[in-house]
């Protein structure tokens, strides 16, 4: 996966193309902080990056803002290899119910388990 990056007019923001959808026509979505994050994986596994303070996610496009103390040259690289593994491992960028863990059924108990147990050391 070759993922392309092009400047913005604002020097703390770098605009990331991998090449394919990102957000297609549901987009776009933006993140001012990790907590607004929630609804969007790739958007948490940005936020990890150390110095990401914004995400906005267009329809083929990743645009992301740094703290203006931090530096591209440290900062880049690590954006760059999560955008990659999340697209590789082939991840949603928007949990949907689709794509949510399913609830359990109503008046289902942990006691109802009937899988196999094992004990974690």
């Amino acid at each position: 996966m070759f993922i392309q990056t092009e400047p913005t007019p604002n020097p703390d923001t770098l605009k990331f193309l991998p090449g394919q959808e990102v957000t297609g026509a549901t987009g776009p979505y933006d993140f001012a902080s990790v907590d607004e994050a929630g609804t969007s994986p790739l958007a948490q596994a940005l936020f990890d990056v150390q110095g990401i303070v914004r995400v906005f996610l267009g329809s083929d496009f990743v645009s992301l803002s740094k703290d203006p103390d931090a530096d591209w040259k440290h900062v880049r690289p690590m954006a760059l290899a999560a955008i990659m593994d999340h697209f590789v491992a082939g991840l949603p960028v928007m949990a949907t119910d689709a794509g949510a863990i399913p609830a359990a059924p109503e008046g289902a108990s942990v006691d109802d388990y009937e899988g196999d147990a094992a004990e974690i050391a």
